[in-house]
């Protein structure tokens, strides 16, 4: 598994006052057609921290988080990440992916390839590792998730909660600064989706700063900084955990988090 630092988010992420993000959004808007998915969001995100986003399906959430790194383009506003504006700029959009690791719902394992081998593609070819070199860090970090050996399987002979890791273990292996997860546990059978969060809550808790895209509200209570809920391509309410789930001020978020908690 992923080290234990034994942080908790007071110690993770410093108060916003006290450092520049890592991320920020600015007025951002995003149309699909005449369909206003994204309405002048602005937020940011710091270094170390973890953001649970929560919201009805169509509220606008995965498309706000595969915004950030250029998934989907956003029509105004601003997007910096790690200094680096998020425009049309292919040298901006290939520096942020170095930078951005991203799991999404459904695995996307290259099906011919081993699991050691789906891990350490990207390293080697893109920052420019040796193949003996990416081999020494990818059973590193299949070992942190659980998976030492299954490392010569191919993705058919593993589980979805044990492909879902290899995914988790393929991004880390470019050493991102930030991990996006897209409702990585919506496609995995409830007996799998414990393995997968085990692994989150690891990274959490080893200092990762991550963004996630869930309906597991166990994981935003045990292991967010702030709870963001979208609604209709706004943001409605941030706040920490605690504060979001025992005292939202909005009645439509009481009803959300009654239903799925």
């Amino acid at each position: 598994m992923i080290e234990d630092k034994t942080m908790n988010p007071a110690d993770r992420a410093l108060q916003p006052s006290e450092k520049a993000p890592l991320i920020t959004a600015d007025k951002v808007n995003k149309h699909f057609g005449s369909f206003h998915v994204i309405k002048d969001v602005s937020t940011a995100f710091y270094q170390g921290e973890v953001t649970v986003i929560i919201g009805a399906s169509g509220s606008g959430k995965s498309t706000f988080l595969r915004m950030l790194n250029r998934l989907e383009t956003h029509d105004t506003g601003n997007i910096v990440i790690d200094g680096i504006e998020l425009n049309a700029d292919l040298k901006h959009i290939d520096a942020v992916r170095r930078e951005v690791g991203m799991v999404f719902q459904s695995f996307n394992l290259f099906p011919h390839l081993t699991v050691l081998d789906n891990v350490t593609l990207a390293p080697r070819r893109l920052r420019d590792v040796t193949r003996a070199q990416a081999e020494v860090a990818a059973r590193e970090l299949l070992a942190k998730v659980g998976l030492a050996d299954h490392a010569h399987k191919y993705p058919h002979q593993i589980s979805g909660g044990q492909a879902q890791r290899v995914a988790i273990a393929r991004a880390l292996a470019m050493q991102p600064k930030v991990m996006l997860f897209d409702e990585p546990t919506s496609a995995l059978d409830p007996e799998m989706i414990k393995e997968v969060l085990d692994v989150m809550k690891d990274l959490a808790r080893s200092g990762m700063t991550m963004i996630v895209v869930t309906h597991e509200m166990g994981f935003a209570r045990e292991v967010a900084d702030r709870v963001i809920f979208f609604e209709k391509g706004q943001i409605l309410e941030e706040a920490p955990p605690a504060e979001f789930f025992s005292n939202a001020r909005n009645e439509r978020i009481r009803a959300f988090v009654g239903k799925i908690s």
